[in-house]
Formats: C-alpha cells, sequence, structure tokens
C-alpha cells in the first residue's frame, strides 16, 4: 500500500547525504500535490552502491508551483513543476 494518495499534500525532507541520491536539492524543503502513482520500484540509492534496492519503494509525481520553487520566478502564476520522488523523501505536509 503507498503511503501518499493523489491529491495529498507532502513536504519534501531536507537532507544532504553522503552517498548518492537522486531528490534534487532545489525541490528539499517545498511543498507540492501528489499527482500520480507511479508504481514500486528499486531503490536506485541502494542499487547505485551495489545493493539489491530492496525493499521496493513507491515513485510519485509530485507537483509544485514553480513561483514556490524559485523565488525569483516571474512566468505566470499557476506555472507547475512536476518532479518524480521516491516515498522515503516525503512527508505528509503540516496542515494537509
Amino acid at each position: 500500500m503507498a503511503p501518499f494518495e493523489p491529491g495529498q499534500r507532502v513536504r519534501v525532507r531536507l537532507d544532504n547525504p553522503p552517498h548518492h541520491y537522486r531528490t534534487p536539492a532545489y525541490i528539499q524543503g517545498k511543498t507540492g500535490i501528489v499527482e500520480k502513482l507511479w508504481g514500486e520500484f528499486r531503490n536506485p540509492e541502494s542499487l547505485g552502491h551495489g545493493g539489491d534496492g530492496l525493499p521496493k519503494k513507491v515513485l510519485y509525481a509530485v507537483k509544485f508551483p514553480q513561483a514556490d520553487v524559485w523565488g525569483s520566478y516571474s512566468g505566470p502564476r499557476n506555472d507547475t513543476l512536476v518532479v518524480d520522488l521516491y516515498e522515503h523523501w516525503l512527508i505528509p505536509a503540516e496542515g494537509a
């Protein structure tokens, strides 16, 4: 069972592990909305270090307002950015 569902507000946790990771620094700490569940996949952070990638992790498409991601963004207010993120990088957003 997936920990998050489409429409749920989530926040990307802040972290800078000393190893390979797949979550862009510019999106860490930002709050978005789960758009879609892609399914379960082997964890690429484990695979990147010779591990087996297990247990599998749920991969999500998460939508963020561009203005919230880029402080100086001057495009249309309704522009969004969608980022694929694994479940272990997401936490429920406060007030969700």
